[in-house]
């Protein structure tokens, strides 16, 4: 007999005991316990998000039919970490009966075609996404009050191109100065073009090149850019600014991205409107996709060795020798004078890295 008794007797004992009489900790919550099983939600809806407004989200469901309606969302708690934006499409579940007081949930998001992104400057690695799934950009520029800059010009052009996004150019206030210096900087890239003057918005015109087209609209502030929206679209009501006759500078009117449904006699399409901005950093742009922006240069760059940067100083650069040679247009030194500034400000933010 060992120390614990006889084994018959044990085995009588053990027979009251099964899986019920273990003890375990109660849930202090009272809740299920968690599990990385997530629902499959096959019931999910899918629509257009047209804006944004402090954590719910604007989407339009059964786009196109009788049945088209809007409904407000929030995120799910999966997606917290996820940028949802304007011209997304979600996967939405809930009430989505559009109903006043209710609330869908939205908890995917449909593959992007696009993706238009942004820095606060040319070191700031944070991008900052402005619009999903727009395929053109419609840049705004005054030809006076303010002065255009080319420059900007430039930086929207790279973002756009970075995006696999087409842009169009729409000059405004033509009446106050002549654009033809400054249109003279594009010569020979593939960028249509629109004039205006204050009181003759090409809205016709405009309007026939963005049907069946996601277009985003970008601008400087005071340009005119939320004018030539409230033409192209009369219910949108975007509010309108001036020039401050001090700094030059226009006030910022817009201060939410939102899409808007634009109807022409050819059919529809939809104007995406952003806010003015001032600078449009693009550090998050790789610099061997800057070139890509400047098409003319491009196909000049081809001859150029391998991993040249193309800068001032760069050996054998194809680019540079056409220049001495006298090769390039007035136009096309101008566009190499700005590609160079570009890539140098990505060089200096290289020799800047920690751990250089």
């Amino acid at each position: 007999m060992s120390w614990l008794g006889d084994s018959d007797d044990l085995e009588d004992d053990f027979e009251d005991y099964d899986e019920s009489t273990i003890r375990t900790r109660p849930n202090p919550k009272g809740n299920r316990p968690r599990t990385k099983r997530r629902p499959a939600h096959e019931d999910a809806v899918v629509g257009r998000v047209l804006g944004v407004d402090r954590g719910r989200y604007t989407v339009l469901l059964d786009e196109g039919t009788d049945d088209e309606h809007l409904v407000s969302a929030t995120r799910a708690r999966e997606l917290r970490r996820m940028p949802i934006v304007t011209g997304d499409h979600a996967r939405v579940v809930g009430d989505t009966s559009g109903a006043e007081g209710t609330l869908s949930r939205i908890i995917g998001i449909v593959d992007r075609t696009s993706l238009l992104r942004r820095s606060a400057d040319d070191t700031d690695q944070v991008e900052r996404v402005i619009v999903a799934n727009a395929d053109q950009m419609l840049i705004v520029v005054a030809a006076a009050d303010p002065e255009p800059r080319a420059r900007l010009v430039d930086r929207y052009l790279v973002a756009a191109l970075d995006a696999g996004i087409r842009p169009l150019l729409v000059v405004t206030k033509t009446d106050l100065a002549d654009p033809t210096a400054f249109l003279s900087h594009f010569d020979g890239l593939d960028l249509r073009v629109f004039t205006s003057a204050r009181e003759e918005m090409p809205t016709e015109e405009i309007g026939a090149a963005l049907v069946g087209h996601s277009t985003v609209f970008v601008g400087h502030s005071g340009v005119g850019k939320s004018t030539l929206v409230n033409e192209l679209v009369p219910t949108a009501k975007r509010a309108t600014g001036h020039v401050n006759q001090v700094t030059g500078r226009g006030r910022h009117t817009s201060s939410s991205t939102v899409s808007l449904r634009y109807e022409g006699d050819d059919g529809s399409g939809w104007v995406i409107d952003t806010p003015g901005v001032r600078s449009f950093g693009l550090g998050h742009v790789e610099p061997a996709n800057i070139l890509a922006a400047f098409t003319e240069l491009a196909l000049i760059a081809e001859n150029c060795p391998r991993g040249c940067t193309h800068l001032a100083d760069a050996p054998d650069c194809a680019l540079i020798e056409a220049e001495e040679r006298g090769e390039l247009s007035d136009a096309e030194r101008a566009r190499l004078d700005s590609l160079q500034r570009l890539l140098q400000t990505f060089a200096d933010k290289a020799e800047q890295a920690p751990g250089r």
